[in-house]
């Protein structure tokens, strides 16, 4: 079986065949900000209070802090509800929503993980069936707590080989994007095996990166075989594993020794390119941040870029860190000091300006260098602005030269 197969498998007692509609127990149950007065409203047609509390999260992370009135007055009702019903909530400034999870320990091998973020991908970074829906599924399954799946066919992924320096996590996932295509792996899971030294070169952190952008490929779900970290840090159950008989729709191989860094142009996610293609392009804006690259790794890496240097005149660089753990940790080292010193600007943890609602969003002729997962029109701001993806080395470098750097300014 397929590790997605394994996983709806076990939940069952059963073993399940791809395409078979099937209804499981849920895990966990997350919604955020923006969605839940949706899930709040079909919860309150049903009649329906949560029937495991205990399962579910309210995450204040995509808006937040509130931007307006109106957003502040649904994010009241939020917090009311979370009262009353007895859910997990985590306030503004606690971070992204999946980061968090992830944290408190909610996202587990073999776990099914259900969100109203699309995103919720990530949890199978650390061997997880994470899938997002959309309001009125996710208010059925915190009101039942069961969900409806079609068992997904499953797409093979393997990484192989230790990246050369300057090539992050961000890179191969882009590299894994461009080759599925952005409806390469539609309702289908990525399966992710990690061989030959990747398996130690990608730890929890770059995982979330992979496990995360699968989701742009169109995947259902995108599960990192636990190998490395994953083994250190989770009792990962016997069951959890991909067997020989195992049969995947396509097998896809990337040598991360060849590797170079990479570049998602405007204005779809699979534009993927070598950053030669687009160097020496002027940058107006930089993002460093999300659940794709916010975590501590992310940061040192754009610090290590920014030490003893300044942000370029013309260009505004703006940090957000993935969670309030993140930032503490990067105020104990120092990272968050060179990051201001050389003229960033730190915004409270969370999703920051990805989805173009507030902190930041882009204007007409912009041109955005991004380390979030999507850059359609419109996506952080003006359907004229440009925004670029990449891993947060070259976005930081980006950062210093005003522009968009070649391969050799990366070392």
């Amino acid at each position: 079986m397929t590790l997605a197969q394994a996983i709806l498998s076990h939940k069952l007692g059963r073993r399940v065949q791809p395409g078979e509609l099937v209804v499981v127990e849920v895990d966990h149950a997350m919604t955020i900000d923006s969605i839940v007065p949706t899930v709040i409203d079909r919860l309150e047609e049903l009649g329906a209070a949560p029937r495991h509390p205990e399962r579910v999260s309210l995450v204040y992370d995509h808006v937040a802090p509130a931007s307006n009135v109106n957003v502040a007055e649904a994010q009241r009702r939020g917090r009311e509800w979370a009262r009353r019903s007895g859910v997990n909530f985590y306030e503004v400034g606690r971070g992204v929503c999946h980061q968090v999870l992830v944290e408190e320990g909610v996202a587990r091998p073999g776990a099914l993980i259900v969100g109203s973020d699309s995103h919720s991908t990530s949890y199978g970074a650390v061997g997880a069936f994470g899938t997002g829906m959309g309001a009125t599924d996710i208010a059925l399954a915190i009101a039942s707590g069961k969900t409806w799946l079609r068992v997904p066919e499953s797409v093979r992924v393997t990484f192989r080989g230790r990246p050369r320096p300057g090539v992050s996590a961000k890179d191969a996932a882009l590299e894994m994007v461009g080759r599925l295509g952005s409806g390469g792996a539609t309702y289908m899971a990525v399966e992710i095996h990690l061989q030959d030294g990747a398996e130690r070169a990608f730890g929890r952190s770059e995982r979330i990166t992979l496990a995360n952008l699968a989701m742009e490929a169109g995947a259902k779900a995108g599960i990192v075989a636990p190998s490395g970290e994953i083994l250190e840090l989770y009792e990962v159950p016997d069951w959890l594993r991909a067997g020989k008989d195992a049969v995947y729709v396509r097998e896809l191989e990337i040598d991360l020794t060849t590797l170079t860094p990479r570049l998602a142009a405007p204005f779809y996610v699979d534009n993927v390119h070598s950053l030669g293609e687009y160097a020496g392009a002027a940058v107006d804006f930089v993002f460093v941040g999300t659940c794709t690259n916010g975590r501590i790794e992310d940061l040192r890496a754009a610090a290590e870029v920014l030490r003893g240097r300044r942000v370029a005149p013309g260009t505004r660089m703006l940090v957000v860190p993935a969670s309030s753990q993140v930032l503490q940790q990067a105020m104990a080292e120092g990272v968050l000091q060179t990051l201001v010193e050389a003229g960033a600007t730190i915004g409270t943890p969370g999703c920051g300006p990805c989805m173009g609602r507030h902190m930041g969003v882009a204007a007409a002729g912009e041109r955005v260098v991004s380390t979030a997962n999507r850059n359609f029109k419109g996506r952080m701001g003006s359907p004229q602005a440009e925004v670029y993806l990449t891993s947060p080395r070259t976005a930081a470098r980006a950062a210093v030269l005003g522009r968009i750097p070649d391969e050799e300014e990366q070392e």
